[in-house]
């Protein structure tokens, strides 16, 4: 820890950087500001409108106000500065992790952790060189339902598990009439590392959709589902994965709405996620849902409730949990995860590792359906193989 870290640890303090301060990492934002001890030292965005609408966030919540930043790495070269919040377009995470780490921050950073297993496979390395905290923003991993219900897998009620089954709906292939940016962007700094494009609105406020910025929303909702699987089995790395997908149905972007993953585990079970982006829209509590098919009992667990139907007796529940406080405690509870690993230095409860590994299955989703065949995992040597 640098001079500043063993400061912050003794008292308690600690200075946030946000970087990426578009409607997601304005909110999770606020659930840092929740920490009494906890001050936003200073905002970065490359959109004045965002970089403003957060700035007067803070303002509202403490009495010095945070210093507006549009270049990230003013923020990294800020010795006052604890840690970083990332929250930019999935492109950008790579980098900035790399020297977010290089600079001696611990570091948040939004799902999924990476662009490619490549990338993935370099941060799992430079996080484990650097004692620096690093939490990935897979919420489930402190969510009080799934630690509940990985609690019940693991009782052995559910008997063996040889499938996890989850599915995702919504509906965004309609979105409406698209209008010009208000305010100033740096759109050549919103690029960054990716392949260099005109000006376009969508790009920029749909970047999930694009296969230059993201995984498409595959990757963006896969990553959480994944991952909610590994958690609740105990799952490592996957031996091989191999994906379907439907051709777009919205306009202009070139990554699937509708596509099915099955990814193989040496854990000796099956996980299927299936998306469909271009289904009906439901209330976001309905629109998730991950099944467990054991040879005692079934568990279905969604955003709000998990319940366990017994073998023979599917029409009654033999088992109910719901969280305590529902779907949105979760993010505040993985954040007051990541600043109390900050102030103990103990591992968080979604480290690089297991960032990488929900990362990794749908990036093997995404090769699959682009070569047509299934995708093996190498773990002896970390790396990706045609099967």
């Amino acid at each position: 820890m640098g001079a500043s870290g063993v400061a912050f640890a003794a008292e308690g303090r600690v200075t946030l950087g946000v970087i990426g301060a578009g409607g997601r990492g304005t909110y999770v934002m606020t659930e840092f500001q929740k920490d009494m001890a906890l001050r936003v030292g200073a905002i970065c965005d490359v959109y004045e409108p965002n970089l403003e609408r957060a700035l007067g966030v803070v303002r509202k919540a403490q009495n010095e106000p945070a210093r507006a930043v549009r270049r990230y790495q003013d923020i990294l070269a800020d010795r006052t500065i604890d840690a970083v919040l990332i929250a930019t377009p999935e492109h950008w995470h790579h980098r900035m992790v790399l020297d977010a780490l290089a600079a001696g921050k611990d570091v948040y950073v939004e799902k999924p952790l990476c662009q490619t297993p490549e990338q993935g496979v370099e941060l799992v390395h430079a996080e484990r060189a650097s004692h620096r905290i690093v939490q990935v923003g897979m919420q489930r991993r402190s969510y009080d339902l799934y630690q509940q219900a990985r609690d019940v897998v693991r009782s052995g009620t559910l008997g063996s598990v040889r499938m996890v089954r989850g599915w995702w709906l919504n509906n965004q292939i309609n979105p409406g009439k698209e209008t010009p940016l208000e305010g100033k962007l740096d759109w050549e700094q919103w690029q960054g590392p990716a392949v260099k494009r005109p000006v376009d609105a969508s790009r920029f406020r749909n970047w999930r959709l694009y296969s230059d910025y993201a995984g498409g929303i595959v990757a963006d909702q896969g990553a959480h589902v994944f991952d909610g699987f590994h958690m609740l089995m105990d799952a490592s790395y996957p031996l091989a994965v191999t994906a379907a997908g439907g051709r777009p149905h919205r306009s202009g972007v070139d990554t699937a709405d509708s596509v099915v993953v099955t990814a193989e585990y040496p854990e000796d079970f099956l996980g299927v996620f299936s998306l469909n982006y271009a289904a009906m829209k439901y209330a976001s509590k309905n629109d998730q849902l991950n099944q467990l098919d054991g040879t005692k009992a079934r568990m279905d667990i969604g955003r709000e409730t998990c319940r366990v139907y017994a073998a023979g007796k599917e029409e009654e529940v033999l088992l109910e949990k719901k969280s305590a406080r529902g779907f949105g405690f979760a993010t505040e509870l993985h954040v007051r995860n990541f600043l109390e690993c900050i102030r103990t230095r103990q591992k968080p409860t979604a480290p690089v590792a297991l960032g990488f590994q929900a990362a990794l299955v749908v990036q093997l989703a995404n090769l699959s359906m682009k070569h047509g065949r299934r995708m093996r995992w190498n773990a002896k040597e970390w790396k990706v193989e045609q099967a």
